[in-house]
């Protein structure tokens, strides 16, 4: 039986072109997993209000990240399945999809299925899991697969936010970062910045497993006043008592991503406690609530609460990408550095680092013995 090994990430452009660029978010923003209103108005909101106008914006910032390889995106992504191969006997079959863009879910399981692999593991790179994300890369692969009507023996990776490797290769990259850059005569601060989702799709997640959205987000209907003072103290007690919510929500995944990564500093005698870091979400689209706290928000109380350093890593990507690079890297530093912050470091991604490359092959090990 020969094994292969269909890494997904989310997507990118095939050019940072304004109608390379909008293709691209049609596709992306038109999944009813991503904005999960009815279609007809999700396709006006998509095609009439928004691409239109937001493709130009998001061009120019496409431009400022695209290198001679492309999207850092996927020649990170490149590089990681290169690196892969090999690293054990179940990944020497490897290729790499996107869900939006190319190359497409399809297209990786056909080189697979013209190699001869009768075992298929799909690997969604997101970490904590998200219907906008993981279900809709799962739907996608699924989907695919009928129409080729082909059927391997299939196994899914699913969200590895506690997985100790992926906290352990996090914990190595932040460890270098301040062990060069941890300037201890300012005041230092670590901030995790999170990919962000709508309130609604966490109160969706939790009803999902019979609590009817009750629990989640401290009880009752999200609405925007009274999002501005969420304290998620369900998302807390979901950590440290392994609810079941904590299978559906990203929130709390988030959370427990934090917690990990700090555990796995301290094992290497870094000590960040409370106080010395926080956790927020970035990239919030449209006008209803959106997890919080904000991460532009959390970057500005932080400088006028006198933080000097502040260095960010985001462990909701896997990869770096728009939302690291430019999001974070430039336009945050901006930020914090006009609200009267002195330094502002930018942790990378983990791209294709020897040990994000073990741990993800130990996962794709562990997920074919289970």
């Amino acid at each position: 039986m020969k094994t292969g090994v269909l890494l997904v990430n989310l997507g990118t452009p095939d050019s940072p072109k304004p109608d390379d660029v909008g293709r691209y978010l049609k596709q992306f923003l038109n999944d009813p997993y991503v904005i999960d209103i009815p279609a007809p108005l999700r396709w006006f909101l998509v095609n009439v209000l928004i691409v239109p106008r937001r493709k130009y914006k998001s061009a120019e910032a496409y431009q400022t990240i695209w290198g001679q390889r492309g999207s850092p995106l996927k020649y990170h992504l490149e590089d990681l399945v290169e690196n892969l191969r090999g690293e054990s006997p179940a990944s020497s079959n490897v290729e790499m999809a996107m869900r939006y863009g190319s190359p497409s879910i399809a297209t990786g399981l056909e080189k697979l299925r013209s190699q001869g692999v009768t075992k298929l593991v799909v690997v969604p790179l997101y970490p904590q899991y998200a219907e906008s994300s993981t279900r809709s890369t799962i739907e996608m692969t699924e989907q695919a697969l009928q129409e080729m009507n082909w059927k391997p023996e299939l196994r899914i990776v699913r969200e590895f936010f506690a997985d100790p490797g992926h906290a352990e290769a996090w914990a190595e990259l932040l460890g270098e970062e301040l062990k060069s850059k941890w300037n201890r005569t300012k005041k230092t601060h670590v901030l995790f910045s999170y990919h962000g989702l709508p309130e609604r799709h966490l109160v969706k997640a939790e009803a999902r497993l019979g609590g009817g959205g009750q629990v989640c987000l401290d009880g009752g209907t999200p609405d925007r006043e009274s999002s501005r003072h969420r304290k998620y103290a369900c998302c807390e007690k979901a950590v440290a008592e392994n609810l079941p919510c904590l299978q559906v929500c990203y929130r709390a995944q988030s959370l427990a991503t934090t917690k990990k990564i700090v555990e796995a500093l301290r094992v290497r005698s870094v000590d960040l406690h409370d106080g010395m870091y926080s956790m927020c979400f970035q990239s919030r689209l449209g006008r209803t609530p959106w997890i919080r706290p904000y991460t532009d928000d959390e970057i500005t109380r932080l400088a006028e609460q006198g933080v000097e350093h502040l260095i960010v890593l985001t462990p909701s990507f896997v990869a770096d990408c728009l939302e690291t690079i430019e999001e974070i890297g430039d336009r945050a530093r901006h930020q914090f550095l006009e609200a009267g912050g002195k330094e502002f470091s930018r942790v990378s991604c983990l791209n294709a680092h020897p040990s994000w490359v073990s741990a993800l092959s130990k996962i794709i090990d562990r997920t074919l013995a289970e």
